[in-house]
């Protein structure tokens, strides 16, 4: 996709409008009410399941949850990068957005969305050694070393967000403004460019398209060996309790893979249905991940029933 250069220092663009998503004027208040209270119950159910772990010497102690505090943590600055935003929309405001803020929500949006596609794997890493390696789990796979990993995710996922904000707003952008989008992200963003935009585009494709699918192999070869695993177990018990440790996760791999992966695979379409897609997972997901850890883990729910009891945990 060409484009004709244009770099005049007199027409440098100063903010961008963001279109938001389309949607009936009549609509706007109950749609401004929806995402409001989806930010305030994404945020309560997150710390919830932060001050849960937190709360439990056991759970705070395991690599599992300490995974399942980050990604909560995660869920949250990433509500709050979207959802802040989008709420605007649904607002008699001005959409227009600065330059530097268009840069600054790009670059978090792709860091916490790649840190997450890291912690995904991560989890399942440590779902294949607590089943397929039990014994030499606590070696394996202790505090310290998660932590080592966790702060590898934060590093990798910041590279690539920085790495994705540079190339896309290294461009000049001179002439329209309005981002035909509810975010800064970058195909969006790419459209309005005055220069020829190939380049980027073909790395930015192959750049998430490597971290993505790089994280989701690795995801389902350690649930090919979790299943050829579980499938030894000789009683049913054995195999139904291995298989509620990892469904969970499971659950929210799926939630968070199937609509990125409709988005970034049709990078040269825009459907209609691409607006509702990006929200799934960037909205409705992070908002979903508290309730299914909690309605699924034993010992969360545990946990939760004796703070709310007021007897804490011994």
């Amino acid at each position: 996709m060409g484009k004709t250069k244009n770099t005049s220092l007199d027409a440098v663009v100063a903010d961008f409008i963001l279109l938001g998503l389309s949607h009936p004027p009549n609509l706007r208040s109950l749609l401004f009410l929806v995402f409001f209270v989806i930010y305030i119950l994404t945020q309560l159910g997150n710390l919830l399941i932060l001050l849960t772990v937190w709360a439990d010497p056991k759970l705070r102690a395991h690599p599992m949850y300490i995974l399942l505090g980050v990604l909560s943590f995660l869920d949250m600055w990433l509500s709050s990068v979207i959802v802040l935003r989008l709420i605007l929309d649904f607002t008699p405001s001005i959409k227009a957005i600065p330059f530097g803020g268009c840069v600054a929500q790009l670059y978090f949006f792709h860091f916490l969305g790649s840190t997450q596609c890291f912690l995904y794997t991560l989890m399942a890493y440590d779902r294949y050694l607590a089943i397929c390696q039990p014994l030499h789990y606590p070696v394996l796979m202790n505090g310290r070393l998660c932590t080592v990993l966790v702060a590898g995710a934060w590093v990798a996922g910041s590279m690539h967000g920085s790495i994705q904000a540079t190339l896309t707003f290294r461009l000049p952008y001179c002439g329209p403004n309005q981002v035909d989008y509810f975010i800064c992200d970058i195909l969006a963003v790419l459209r309005l460019a005055c220069a020829d935009t190939t380049v980027n585009e073909l790395v930015t494709f192959v750049d998430i398209g490597v971290v993505a699918a790089s994280c989701f192999m690795l995801i389902l070869l350690s649930y090919a060996n979790i299943v050829h695993a579980i499938l030894k177990i000789r009683t049913a018990d054995g195999r139904r309790r291995a298989f509620s440790t990892c469904g969970s996760h499971l659950i929210v791999v799926r939630v968070y893979y199937v609509p990125c992966i409709c988005i970034y695979l049709r990078a040269g379409s825009k459907g209609p249905l691409d607006g509702a897609v990006a929200v799934f997972y960037t909205v409705v997901t992070p908002l979903l991940n508290p309730l299914i850890y909690t309605l699924r883990n034993q010992e969360v729910k545990s946990t939760l029933k004796r703070i709310t009891a007021g007897r804490g945990t011994e």
